[in-house]
């Protein structure tokens, strides 16, 4: 494999205070982040959160009401998307389906009026990277999904952008192309070295490529953070509820005197004070399918009755109802053949239960 470095500078990406605006209609609202050179940060939100307008506005493909963009220590706001020093691959391969693959990932160069040997020397080099060498004399409409997103890619690599921006290059493959596709982009990644920004609304592609992820809804940052940052302390309901596959499961709960807390009928010793809890008050209690525990006879967090127990093969995914009406999801591992319906009795450890307002923000 190659080991040339598409570009020796590690590219930081600033925004400070950007805003979006479509109209009168506000879409981001006074956005800052900085993505560290060399760095892999993944935008992730619902469908309409503002994710893919935000990558645009990078890329210069959107025009930024206010604020300001800084790639590389330059403040790009207003120049053309050539002059920016990034290459985006989009969710649509967006080939020439009249070219071959080495015309394709030729073109650009052409355009920009690379010398030949300069570019035939950095086509070779992108399709070793990506092992579409024996693919080059191929048209698109011969090659798989899979194959024209690496081409896609290709035709990224050959610019030696300073930052790769992808906006859902994935959405269009099948899952298991998804999932052999995430290897290759973190190879890819740790292969170059370059900065990259990459939009899904797909949490376990966020999740398994970045360092870290920047969960977005409304046109507004609700939290950044590692993936194990995210999962284990979300800032908030949303949060909580938007990262995890199953989700975190979220009941109604009350403060009580003492460091307890009363849930289900049941009430827990916790081994901390809940920040900002007011005694005898409501609170949201969050916890993860795979922390709750099965237990024998009458010990137990919550009693919960199956309403549907999902077998994976490795685990099961039993999906409960408590005595409430609230709905939740435990994660057996192991024993996962024993238990399948009825009802059932859990436990947890303590400190894997999180609290929030009744407003959604996080109070431990």
């Amino acid at each position: 494999m190659s080991t040339h470095r598409y570009s020796s500078e590690k590219a930081t990406i600033e925004l400070r205070d950007v805003r979006k605006s479509f109209g009168s209609v506000d879409v981001i609202h006074g956005l800052n982040l900085k993505v560290e050179g060399g760095e892999f940060v993944v935008f992730v939100g619902p469908s309409g959160c503002g994710k893919s307008t935000l990558l645009r506005m990078i890329a210069g493909l959107e025009d930024v009401t206010a604020g300001d963009i800084i790639i590389a220590g330059r403040d790009v706001t207003d120049l053309d998307p050539a002059k920016r020093g990034i290459a985006m691959v989009f969710q649509s391969y967006a080939l020439y389906p009249h070219m071959s693959v080495r015309e394709n990932l030729a073109f650009g160069l052409e355009i920009a009026k690379v010398a030949r040997d300069e570019i035939d020397r950095q086509v070779d080099a992108a399709a070793e990277i990506l092992k579409i060498g024996p693919l080059l004399d191929r048209r698109p409409g011969q090659l798989s999904g899979g194959q024209r997103q690496r081409v896609a890619i290709g035709r990224a690599i050959v610019r030696k952008p300073l930052a790769f921006l992808f906006d859902e290059p994935l959405s269009n493959l099948d899952a298991e192309l998804r999932v052999s596709m995430r290897i290759e982009i973190a190879r890819l990644h740790r292969e170059l070295g370059n900065t990259m920004i990459f939009v899904t609304h797909d949490q376990t592609e966020a999740m398994t490529l970045a360092d870290r992820i920047v969960v977005l809804r409304d046109g507004r940052i609700e939290q950044v953070g590692t993936p194990g940052e995210i999962y284990e302390d979300p800032d908030n309901l949303f949060v909580a509820g938007f990262i995890g596959s199953p989700r975190m499961n979220i009941v109604d709960a009350v403060y009580l005197p003492g460091q307890k807390v009363g849930v289900g009928g049941f009430v827990i010793q916790l081994d901390a004070p809940v920040a900002s809890a007011t005694e005898n008050a409501p609170v949201k209690l969050g916890i993860r399918p795979e922390h709750l525990v099965l237990t024998g006879g009458e010990n137990g967090l919550l009693s919960a009755r199956i309403d549907f127990s999902e077998n994976l093969g490795s685990m099961r995914y039993l999906h409960c109802m408590l005595d409430s009406g609230e709905r939740i999801t435990v994660e057996l591992r192991g024993s996962a053949d024993l238990v399948s319906e009825g009802t059932i009795r859990l436990t947890c450890d303590p400190q894997h239960l999180r609290f929030f307002s009744e407003s959604g923000e996080r109070l431990r």
